[in-house]
């Protein structure tokens, strides 16, 4: 699953260049099937996060709070345009050169784009990408053995993957932005909230989560039950349905 979203990530990132789109990253498995202790049904989902920064000429600030009093941090992105006159790239700079002048010669900015009332759209970044995924798939070498189908997702990109009859793959890709220079990002998932704004993010410690089940993998004794265990849980959350 993650090779498969790498494959897709360096064809679409092909597809953005001279564009003000965010910049993706490369793509970090997230969640119990990437930590080793997902119950591995055939409903699996592999979850995958790309990381993005902002594009030449703009900046990313996270406005935090907290989310109904309910401890569940939330944050908004932030889209500024910089001065990009002393840049040694060719561009215009979308602060001081002519609107018409930037109309006819170069791509919008990602704040005509992506955003909402210059702050970064969950649900418009989600289907963006869900169309670049459709228009990369036929680029990849699994196109010819394996069949993709996108699935309605508001604040993801979620698709499987497989041949007729058999069971399928189902990847969830999810967006972020790193947290200074931490394990935390700020993350498209859902929150627990009956209704979350389009540009409301949610902060995720998934990676550190990933980072944590991977250095406990390597010191825990041979044939430890750990892993075991939690498999055990989520199956009993499972079957309990919470």
């Amino acid at each position: 699953a993650l090779n498969l979203v790498g494959s897709c990530i360096r064809v679409i990132r092909a597809f953005l260049i001279d564009t003000y789109y965010p910049v993706l990253q490369t793509e970090i498995g997230v969640g119990s099937a990437f930590e080793g202790w997902s119950p591995l049904k055939e409903d699996t989902v592999y979850r995958v996060l790309i990381p993005m920064k902002p594009p030449i000429g703009h900046a990313f600030h996270l406005d935090q709070s907290t989310a109904n009093g309910a401890g569940a941090r939330t944050c908004r992105i932030h889209v500024e345009l910089l001065c990009t006159c002393l840049s040694q790239k060719e561009m215009l700079c979308f602060l001081h050169d002519p609107v018409e002048e930037l109309r006819r010669n170069q791509e919008p900015s990602l704040l005509s784009t992506l955003c909402t009332d210059s702050h970064l759209d969950v649900q418009k970044t989600a289907s963006w990408f869900r169309r670049l995924v459709k228009d990369a798939w036929c680029f990849l070498h699994q196109s010819s053995k394996y069949d993709m189908e996108l699935l309605p997702s508001s604040r993801s990109c979620r698709f499987l993957v497989g041949k007729d009859n058999e069971p399928k793959l189902t990847i969830e890709v999810i967006f972020g932005v790193q947290l200074d220079d931490s394990d935390i990002f700020i993350s498209s998932e859902s929150t627990e909230a009956v209704y979350t704004p389009s540009t409301t993010w949610s902060e995720s410690y998934a990676v550190a989560e990933v980072k944590f089940f991977k250095y406990i993998a390597r010191k825990a004794p041979r044939d430890s039950f750990h892993l075991k265990c939690l498999q055990l849980c989520a199956h009993i959350l499972d079957g309990s349905g919470f």
